[in-house]
């Protein structure tokens, strides 16, 4: 079950992304529970990062109506291996610092293509990894390893409270994607701050989302265009939001 909060920043994202279309060359279907998990499993391994594999539904196709509206100026076709079909399901296959987690366990790894496909050779077409409380902007460790991507490397970057260890990290240049934070309500940081930050919504975990940033990229630096969908396979907020305008 999605919450209606995070069902609320979905639509927000999507809104954006089509009318951002056009400066990707292509797209990526995501359903939304399972985006859920991806967010919960974030929080529930902090203070790590994780490292996720996605795998594609070989018999489940984007919507051809969705897939044309949000096509921009600049598509590619076959740019990336699984391009075309909504991811099925993720497994969390590392965790740690943001080098360490790069790095497939040997229960994870592919042994027919290890010695071609370096860290990442597994079995998995997509990969995510996170960046708790700090943007979603790839670092050079995530640029090298999506090199050894066949589909694409999405980063999930969250900001939450309380902290703990990991205090927000914002000294970063890059191309932002948030969903919707424009909306929440505010709330002050601590007794001790006057900034007030927006709430998008509790977790399952207790802490409070400021935010969320979803990007996703292929190695040759392409951006893609994430898709944020029900179990239907169309957008959240595409009734309202996205079909009038198209």
């Amino acid at each position: 079950m999605v919450e209606t909060w995070l069902v609320d920043a979905m639509r927000s994202y999507n809104a954006e992304s089509y009318s951002m279309r056009h400066a990707y060359a292509a797209q990526l279907h995501l359903p939304g529970p399972v985006f859920r998990e991806l967010v919960v499993w974030a929080l529930q391994s902090l203070p790590d990062e994780i490292l996720v594999g996605l795998d594609v539904d070989p018999n489940r196709k984007h919507i051809d109506k969705v897939e044309s509206a949000f096509e921009g100026q600049e598509h590619v076709s076959n740019l990336f291996g699984g391009q075309g079909y909504v991811i099925k399901e993720a497994h969390v296959v590392n965790r740690g610092d943001s080098y360490s987690v790069h790095h497939l366990p040997e229960e994870w790894t592919d042994d027919l293509f290890s010695g071609q496909r370096g860290s990442r050779a597994g079995r998995f077409t997509h990969w995510l990894h996170t960046h708790p409380n700090a943007p979603a902007i790839p670092s050079g460790a995530d640029t090298d390893a999506a090199q050894e991507t066949t589909g694409v490397d999405m980063i999930l970057g969250l900001r939450f409270s309380p902290e703990g260890p990991l205090p927000w990290f914002d000294d970063v240049d890059g191309t932002r994607r948030s969903l919707g934070t424009e909306h929440a309500p505010k709330t002050k940081r601590s007794w001790f701050s006057r900034k007030e930050l927006p709430v998008l919504g509790i977790a399952p975990t207790g802490h409070s989302i400021h935010d969320i940033q979803l990007i996703a990229f292929h190695k040759t630096g392409l951006g893609v265009n994430v898709l944020l969908i029900d179990e239907s396979g169309y957008p959240y907020g595409w009734d309202e939001l996205i079909q009038p305008t198209s």
